[in-house]
């Protein structure tokens, strides 16, 4: 089956559906930065990269603060997400017991195939909303560039290593604007 079909097949439990990062970033370029398409272009087999998983169906709860508590953006907390700083192949950690409230999830996936801008891929972090999305550790997924929320840094000197002149280019201009 080509990764298309898989693509078009895919569903996740309870609504939750993969988090278009593109999107994302349109919407509050500020304080949601992601890779630039010269990076994801270079993303290859056995690369990590991050994805985020979200429903609507859930919303916050009251016991919830008013203002997201995450470094990154001090945002409204209408929709907290749960985060996996990094792979747990590369930094294991002891088991967490963080209640499932339906909120969505940032987590890190191996590539394992490519395809037409879309990506295999297994998950590599033991899933907090498990139980609500049905996604587990060790699961494979299909999603297409535009999913991808972060490259992780361990991999980034193989993909400018493997840049040509105007990839390179485009690279440092982006870089430039950061």
């Amino acid at each position: 089956m080509s990764l298309f079909s898989e693509f078009q097949q895919q569903q996740f439990a309870n609504g939750y559906e993969l988090v278009d990062g593109v999107l994302m970033n349109q919407q509050n370029a500020e304080h949601f930065r992601i890779p630039h398409p010269v990076l994801k272009k270079h993303v290859g087999i056995g690369h990590f990269v991050e994805l985020r998983i979200d429903s609507p169906r859930f919303s916050v709860h009251p016991d919830a603060p008013e203002q997201c508590e995450c470094p990154s953006c001090h945002g409204e907390a209408s929709k907290p997400i749960l985060s996996h700083e990094q792979p747990a192949s590369l930094v294991p950690l002891p088991a967490q017991d963080v209640p499932s409230r339906g909120w969505g999830e940032d987590f890190w996936v191996q590539v394992l195939e490519l395809e037409d801008g879309l990506f295999k891929a297994v998950v590599d972090n033991p899933l907090y909303e498990s139980r609500l999305h049905q996604v587990g550790s060790g699961d494979e997924i299909v999603f297409h560039s535009d999913h991808i929320l972060a490259v992780h840094p361990s991999h980034r000197q193989e993909m400018v290593m493997g840049m040509g002149e105007a990839d390179l280019k485009q690279l440092v201009q982006w870089l430039g604007t950061l």
